[in-house]
């Protein structure tokens, strides 16, 4: 709202509205979003210009000064929900959790950020957890290569937060693949005998040579990973990885699996990665659980195969393949899988051990099926996965 800040823009509102409009855009500001001081005098000319007669006004006012992407529509809703609610909410910003507001049934549960926000303890500590955090984003150079090449299973709670803000800031540099379709160009690359005979009909003096070249796209990516009992940990950072490659651009398709497969594709567009995350966790009922590797690539072979396998597709199984009983089964849609897709890489934790040996039944039905077999337990390892998907120029889609 440009012109609130003009010479004829109205005072500033006083008294505790304008209070809690600061003590609100404090709150928005600890869940994550980019609420500036400017934004803070914006909504309160709008609040003195509109006037309020309700809440949904207040609402509507607000929203239009402090969100700017869609995907911070819901974070804003509870968040004004919550403070506006309960009016002693703002003596108790930076202090303990209201035990009210976890009495209350018929609230909407809060989201994880808002939660941690409201429970960061006071000033102080809050001051002390910024430190932290900035000390622990400010890595030197050997303890970040230090925390890349560790494990996943041995990081720390906090070592875990800060590998999964690395992981959001890794890229998948794809090349891109030579597909069947062509496109007209000036440089004498392929000549284009039908586009010449064309002119040719039009001119019948001269011989005006048409040239085309192939079109080239980034292949297709298609991720199925495994969120069973023994990938716990591991699907945790996966997911987080997954959603960074989904909103990076590349053409990413999502799948997990434990006893049955789910897309999870739609969720991991969203550019917010806790709401992503929380989407999903609804979505998904079989966290944690056995594995039926087989069944689920069988729904996956029979029911999403011809739909994202297209135009030379690279499929990454993430999983350790401890599945036992389906050897027949799981062996015939593997074979499937690999000869749907130009490349199958399959990323097992397991191989992080020197001495690892495929003895388990699963895993010694699904190798020889595979183009690549790499361990995938640390961020080292997830960065070498470019080097793994880029084909050569001599595969056409």
């Amino acid at each position: 709202m440009a012109e609130l800040s003009g010479a004829s823009a109205p005072p500033l509102l006083q008294g505790s509205l304008a209070e809690n409009i600061m003590l609100f855009a404090r709150l928005l500001r600890a869940t994550g979003m980019p609420v500036g001081t400017g934004n803070v005098l914006n909504a309160i000319r709008a609040v003195s210009l509109v006037g309020i007669e309700s809440q949904q006004d207040l609402h509507t006012v607000l929203l239009s000064q402090f969100v700017t992407r869609r995907e911070q529509i819901p974070v804003f809703d509870q968040t004004f929900a919550l403070f506006w609610r309960n009016p002693k909410l703002m003596e108790k910003l930076m202090g303990a959790m209201l035990p009210t507001l976890r009495s209350d049934q018929n609230q909407q549960p809060l989201i994880r950020r808002l939660g941690e926000a409201l429970s960061s303890g006071n000033t102080e500590s809050s001051g002390r957890d910024e430190e932290q955090v900035e000390l622990q984003a400010n890595l030197s150079a050997s303890e970040s290569e230090i925390l890349q090449s560790r494990d996943f299973e041995q990081m720390s709670e906090s070592e875990l937060q800060v590998a999964k803000k690395m992981l959001q800031n890794l890229r998948l540099p794809v090349k891109p693949i030579q597909t069947r379709r062509h496109r007209a160009c000036i440089s004498r690359a392929q000549i284009d005998m039908r586009r010449t005979m064309q002119h040719l009909l039009r001119n019948s003096e001269l011989i005006p040579l048409q040239f085309k070249r192939r079109v080239t796209r980034p292949p297709e990516i298609v991720v199925l990973c495994d969120i069973s009992g023994s990938m716990a940990q591991y699907s945790r950072m996966f997911l987080h990885f997954m959603h960074a490659m989904t909103n990076n651009g590349d053409r990413v398709r999502s799948f997990v699996f434990g006893t049955r497969l789910t897309n999870i594709s739609r969720y991991l567009r969203n550019k917010d990665v806790d709401l992503a995350l929380e989407e999903t966790a609804k979505a998904v009922e079989d966290w944690s659980g056995g594995t039926r590797i087989g069944f689920c690539l069988e729904q996956f072979n029979r029911h999403w195969s011809r739909r994202v396998l297209v135009q030379g597709a690279v499929v990454i199984l993430l999983t350790d393949g401890l599945d036992r009983g389906e050897g027949p089964e799981l062996g015939k849609q593997m074979e499937r899988l690999s000869k749907s897709c130009r490349q199958l890489v399959w990323l097992n934790p397991l191989l992080r051990y020197e001495k690892f040996e495929p003895r388990a039944q699963g895993v010694r039905t699904m190798l020889p099926y595979v183009d690549v077999f790499r361990s995938a337990h640390n961020i080292n390892s997830l960065t070498e996965l470019p080097a793994l998907l880029n084909p050569s120029t001599a595969q056409v889609a």
